[in-house]
């Protein structure tokens, strides 16, 4: 029926919209609406939504749950090479048990051919568990960081830089100039003459607003 009421379009959607379609895109859940249901449901409660979980429901049991351990352990693995071939890094996966299908989605997303650039993967698999750019980054510092359990987490600025750079372009609604006033901020005003970075500098910081 016709009407002479302007529609007024809430200034919340676009953002929600975006944050629900990146959770979907990860989750790939097999039934899309329950899934939706869940996820608003939640939202609107102000609780986690269920991002993951139906992925991670798979039919085989035995395959494990990705988490941040295991990607240490796949770091460690890998020995720090730079590069590393895609056959080794799918029997490491499948060593660890973990799901067939979270490997073969990352290689899709970064378009990895034989020869993979290991820490675009291991950036990759931790915005699997991260959602967010900031907590992806955190994941990320946690698994390269040398420094021992409960400590500052800490790595090169210059890694930091490449990673987060590296997820913005895969963002692709982060500006560069955006990603460039933040890194210019935080190398001038936040790293110390170590030339380290550590998680709470870039998540603790009200100035530093990755996204």
């Amino acid at each position: 029926m016709p009407t002479d009421k302007q529609i007024c379009i809430p200034s919340e959607l676009p953002e929600l919209l975006k944050q629900f379609t990146k959770a979907a895109i990860r989750t790939q859940p097999p039934d899309l609406i329950p899934w939706a249901a869940d996820y608003f449901g939640a939202v609107s409660h102000g609780e986690i939504p269920p991002v993951r979980e139906e992925s991670e429901r798979v039919a085989l049991s035995n395959w494990a749950e990705l988490t941040p351990e295991l990607l240490k352990i796949l770091h460690f693995r890998v020995a720090g090479r730079l590069i590393i071939h895609v056959d080794e890094l799918a029997h490491m996966w499948k060593v660890l048990s973990l799901p067939t299908d979270l490997f073969n989605s990352m290689m899709n997303v970064g378009r990895f051919t034989e020869e993979i650039e290991w820490l675009k993967f291991l950036t990759l698999a931790c915005s699997s568990l991260g959602v967010t750019i900031a907590k992806t980054l955190k994941i990320v510092c946690e698994v390269l960081s040398s420094d021992h359990s409960g400590g500052p987490a800490r790595i090169p600025f210059s890694t930091f830089q490449f990673l987060y750079t590296y997820l913005a372009e895969m963002d692709g609604e982060i500006s560069a100039s955006h990603v460039s006033r933040m890194l210019n901020y935080i190398e001038q005003e936040v790293i110390g003459p170590d030339g380290l970075i550590k998680v709470d500098d870039f998540t603790q910081n009200p100035k530093v607003r990755l996204e």
